[in-house]
């Protein structure tokens, strides 16, 4: 792909980067942290060059054991700045210059530093990594309370279609979610642009290969290179390869319309720390988006989270649509087109519930369900919860347009005194049914 144009996309966390610079005017760090491929080190580069007269990058992944060592003696930094300058043949300027620290976890002890560097002043830092968290990465250091964090995760669906050259549905979207007007005979269309979102994802590199070829199946062929990159980084947590193991099994899990994640069926019976250590470090790869259920949903959700009963959702769903046809060489053309025209011949209820649970995620919501026994056989779910004010907001998630909503009912009478606004989620246009708001999917990122 070197003589394709790599394009740089607007995304959403430029504006939080020159919020931190603006307010906190070097006081802290700021440290970013995503999956691998979601564009930190693009964007972080990017605002360096336009908010900086200068800026060093040391990327962690290649830097030199010389560069390395200068973190391991920080009592004379004249030294160590002069080093830095000499190496990368940059001259930094006394509050105009930044110095990136790039997939930081590689060097724990450059991330030790920042503390050191924040009090001295002269240079603002900004750090990008994944796996911060995990014990190797943290082992033996202090963590700097000098640091604010940001999470980044793939392109949600309005930076999606900012890629497009569409720069303004989401508003005139919003604008017709808050009067209650109905697309009509744009909505076909809407949704085909959403499913297209669907299949290509939010991962930049796989964006940029859609918008030079505009063929999937070359998509797919990125998209499968990247999940054997999270593979290889899981292998290295977890020689074993359980952990491996669990990411590739979501989609599996999820179609079996499964009211939680069953590990025993993915990796065997695995002792009760162990396997929280796993999902930790799955969790911290920030490559899934985790959904806790709720014993008692009420406005605060996290304290009635269960974290013995859970889904595990991927964190960008094109990568998810190539793990659900992973046992072919290649996801054919055929499947994608089928699947972008709504005409493929599977239940794509769990596809639409992975979309859900990343667009949610994108807009800063945790993610709670809830089940409850029906009868005998039966169970109700609500697929997401969303906390708005002092009010619960009950979600639920069809796959086509059939438009009964009985858990939300169900739900709505149980719990009526916590209930806010409630909705049903689904493939047909904007409409009101009695007190459920019926909303299209594309619109979910505007609730």
């Amino acid at each position: 792909m070197s003589d394709k144009m790599e394009r740089i996309f607007k995304r959403k966390i430029y504006d939080q980067l020159l919020q931190w610079k603006q307010s906190w005017e070097g006081k802290t760090a700021i440290l970013i942290e995503g999956a691998r491929r979601v564009g930190k080190s693009t964007i972080v580069e990017q605002f360096a060059k336009n908010e900086y007269e200068s800026y060093i990058l040391i990327d962690f992944n290649r830097v030199s054991s010389r560069v390395k060592s200068l973190f391991d003696d920080l009592m004379d930094l004249d030294f160590f700045f002069f080093q830095l300058q000499a190496t990368y043949n940059v001259a930094l300027k006394r509050r105009k210059s930044v110095i990136i620290f790039d997939e930081v976890q590689m060097c724990p002890k450059a991330r030790q530093a920042i503390k050191y560097l924040v009090q001295d002043g002269r240079y603002d830092y900004i750090e990008t990594g994944s796996l911060i968290s995990i014990r190797q990465n943290t082992k033996g250091i202090t963590i700097p309370s000098e640091e604010k964090r940001l999470s980044m995760y793939p392109m949600d669906y309005e930076e999606f279609r900012w890629a497009m050259g569409d720069t303004a549905s989401m508003e005139l979207m919003r604008e017709m979610l808050v009067h209650r007007i109905p697309l009509g005979a744009a909505h076909r269309q809407k949704m085909r642009e959403l499913r297209l979102y669907m299949l290509v994802g939010g991962m930049p590199q796989a964006v940029n290969t859609y918008l030079d070829t505009n063929n999937l199946s070359s998509v797919d062929q990125v998209k499968r290179n990247i999940i054997e990159l999270y593979q290889d980084d899981f292998l290295k947590l977890d020689p074993t390869g359980r952990v491996g193991r669990l990411f590739m099994q979501i989609p599996s899990q999820l179609s079996g319309n499964k009211n939680r994640y069953t590990p025993s069926q993915v990796i065997g019976n695995v002792a009760e720390n162990k396997m929280e250590v796993m999902l930790r470090d799955l969790e911290d790869s920030k490559t899934v988006n985790l959904s806790y259920h709720a014993s008692d949903p009420n406005v605060g959700l996290s304290l009635a989270a269960d974290m013995s009963r859970y889904k595990i959702y991927c964190g960008d769903t094109g990568l998810f649509v190539t793990l659900a046809f992973w046992d072919k060489d290649y996801t054919e053309n055929v499947i994608y087109q089928k699947l972008l025209g709504d005409k493929l011949e599977v239940n794509l209820g769990y596809v639409y519930e992975n979309l859900v649970a990343q667009m949610f995620t994108a807009a800063g919501n945790k993610l709670f369900y809830y089940t409850w026994k029906k009868d005998e056989r039966h169970r109700y779910e609500i697929d997401f919860l969303l906390s708005k004010g002092a009010r619960l907001c009950p979600v639920e998630v069809k796959s086509s347009g059939y438009n009964a909503h009985k858990s939300l009912d169900a739900f709505c009478t149980k719990y009526s005194s916590r209930v806010g606004d409630r909705y049903l989620l689904y493939t047909k246009d904007l409409r009101k049914d009695g007190e459920t708001l019926l909303v299209p999917m594309y619109m979910t990122p505007l609730l």
